[in-house]
């Protein structure tokens, strides 16, 4: 059985399953782990994780833990809850006639993050206006119907990781400005930062940033720089606002001061800093890599939840899944029919009604060869229905991403 405990119930002989943190913020290779000894819990205290996952089948138990499942079903009822209050949900155009568009800023970010980068390594300066002109798109874009380039930013490829996740952070981080309430502006500013905040990789040697085994406490090190490099870059870069800076050079920084570079805690950390923190991660998690499963949104905003207080703002989560949905664009979902259907629009009634694209009738256990889409909140030929959660694409050999073209 799954449990939930604090680091200071740990002791050796228990087997941690999930150390139940950012894997981008510790030093362990995985997130499971044999507690042999003291040294071990020590390791995970100064990582800065609070509680982590242990299995008792294969290690000592703790009699009074919660169970994985009964914390999962806690966090789905407050997920469900901010849904319920969420009704700002009108976009200017549907997701079909966003969608060309959309396709066309997603190639041209790629190209953009791509040439940037290799301009930087290459000793060259950040062509700022290339650069400004892509977020300007993806503003347009984003303020038009975010969920188009939200659904064209999941389909990555995994050896070209670092220029498709500038491009998803940037998208999300848009989005999420905009739902902050910031000024267009000031989110065009956001927007170039989040875009911007891993530029400093270029400065890292390739063989740790594409290293696909354990790292080492050296090469650990050399990774966490990427940030100082990133704001160096940028500070050079005329043109590149404070705000800009703040947003890329904070995206490691977390409440509790285990982040990094400067280990700042509350609010010490920005607005900015502590949005892009959320972003990063939910993005990181929800992308394919070679050496780590790609788990799915919904999934990914049930950990940022368990890790709020100690990792992340409480109140910004909540903002940020009332901004991209329980069942953010790209999940599959299964409908109480028995259908399985990707989420391709949110619609403007409910973040719990949204458009699916049917794939997949698990009553009859076939894919539907010509796919149809449902709008939840306007019960029509195929009757009312209904999510009931979401489901792992694996299992039925789907890839969701595949379905939102």
């Amino acid at each position: 059985m799954i449990k939930k405990v604090k680091v200071e119930q740990l002791k050796p002989g228990m087997y941690i399953d999930d150390l139940n943190a950012p894997w981008m913020n510790h030093s362990f290779f995985g997130n499971s782990v044999k507690v042999n000894d003291e040294k071990v819990i020590k390791r995970i205290i100064e990582n800065g994780i609070k509680e982590v996952y242990i299995d008792t089948d294969i290690g000592l138990d703790v009699s009074d833990a919660p169970t994985k499942q009964e914390v999962e079903e806690k966090i789905e009822k407050k997920m469900r809850k901010i849904a319920e209050q969420q009704t700002d949900l009108v976009q200017p155009v549907t997701v079909y006639e966003e969608i060309n568009h959309a396709k066309k800023v997603k190639k041209a970010a790629t190209k953009t993050v791509q040439k940037v980068m290799n301009d930087v390594m290459g000793g060259r300066e950040i062509e700022k206006d290339r650069v400004e002109d892509l977020v300007n798109d993806i503003t347009t874009s984003v303020f038009r119907n975010q969920d188009a380039l939200m659904g064209m930013s999941k389909m990555k490829k995994v050896d070209e990781y670092l220029f498709n996740h500038s491009m998803s952070v940037c998208v999300l981080m848009t989005s999420f400005a905009k739902k902050l309430g910031y000024d267009t502006d000031t989110i065009r500013q956001i927007s170039m930062g989040a875009m911007l905040h891993d530029i400093g990789t270029t400065k890292v040697p390739a063989e740790i940033v594409n290293k696909t085994t354990k790292l080492t406490d050296g090469e650990y090190s050399e990774i966490k720089e990427h940030v100082d490099f990133g704001r160096e870059i940028l500070e050079k870069t005329k043109g590149i606002s404070d705000i800009s800076i703040m947003t890329a050079y904070q995206h490691h920084e977390r409440l509790n001061g285990s982040g990094y570079p400067q280990g700042l805690t509350g609010d010490e950390i920005s607005k900015f800093g502590k949005a892009i923190a959320i972003v990063d991660v939910y993005d990181a998690l929800t992308s394919k890599r070679v050496y780590k499963r790609q788990i799915t949104p919904t999934e990914a905003l049930k950990i940022l939840f368990e890790w709020e207080g100690d990792h992340f703002d409480g109140e910004m989560i909540q903002l940020f899944i009332s901004c991209i949905g329980v069942y953010p664009v790209g999940t599959l979902v299964r409908l109480e029919s028995g259908m399985l259907g990707v989420v391709v629009n949110h619609g403007e009634d409910s973040l719990l009604k949204p458009t699916v694209r049917i794939v997949y009738d698990t009553k009859r256990d076939v894919r539907i060869v010509i796919p149809y889409d449902v709008d939840l909140s306007r019960p029509g030929k195929h009757g009312e229905d209904h999510v009931v959660g979401y489901e792992q694409p694996e299992k039925y050999d789907i890839i969701p991403e595949v379905y939102f073209q």
